[in-house]
């Protein structure tokens, strides 16, 4: 157990901290509710999960042989987070059509766009995947410990959205958390473009 601290205390920092899920999460918890943000959690986690296995199985060797897939997918991923920016800043409050939260296969298929889940899966395989044994069952273990020590994060993320909902009733209060959260997507959006 004490071989699966470091890359459970990682997980732990890299699934708590603030980053684009996070925000979508907080986001959803505030406008939708913690039932309109499990399929958000649960997607988010499911894609984590294939993107760890498939760079724990041989994936980031692509990268090594060619680094410009590496920097076309953070590209990708800033322009994509630009966009939710945009689309959460001017998300519609209260009392008027509101989006819909996101499903479970958008939050699944985000994290291939996601600069953030892309840095946690490529360290995760290149630090913490075992040199020696069974490829398969070592990739899995990582990836369930990514899981295990991700969800409750995320759910946590999706409480604290919930917990301002009310605050979030006047229309005003809304449009201003809305704007805050799509101005922090364009912070980390500038930020992995740099």
């Amino acid at each position: 157990m004490t071989e699966l601290l470091p890359l459970i205390s990682y997980c732990f920092v890299m699934s708590a901290t603030p980053g684009p899920n996070n925000v979508m999460l907080a986001t959803t918890g505030a406008n939708f509710g913690y039932r309109g943000a499990l399929p958000l959690i649960l997607g988010i986690q499911l894609g984590i999960f294939v993107q760890t296995m498939l760079m724990c199985v041989g994936l980031g060797s692509v990268f090594v042989a060619y680094p410009m897939t590496q920097q076309v997918l953070r590209i990708a991923g800033a322009l994509y987070l630009l966009f939710l920016a945009w689309k959460l800043a001017g998300a519609s409050v209260a009392g008027s059509s509101a989006p819909k939260a996101v499903s479970l296969a958008q939050a699944a298929l985000f994290q291939a766009l996601n600069p953030k889940s892309w840095l946690k899966a490529i360290t995760m395989a290149s630090v913490f995947m075992p040199a020696q044994g069974n490829m398969p069952a070592s990739a899995l273990l990582v990836s369930v410990i990514g899981t295990v020590v991700g969800m409750p994060c995320n759910a946590m993320w999706a409480l604290f959205g919930v917990s301002i909902r009310s605050v979030l009733k006047a229309p005003r209060n809304q449009r201003l958390f809305n704007l805050a959260m799509g101005g922090m997507l364009l912070v980390l959006a500038l930020v992995f473009l740099r």
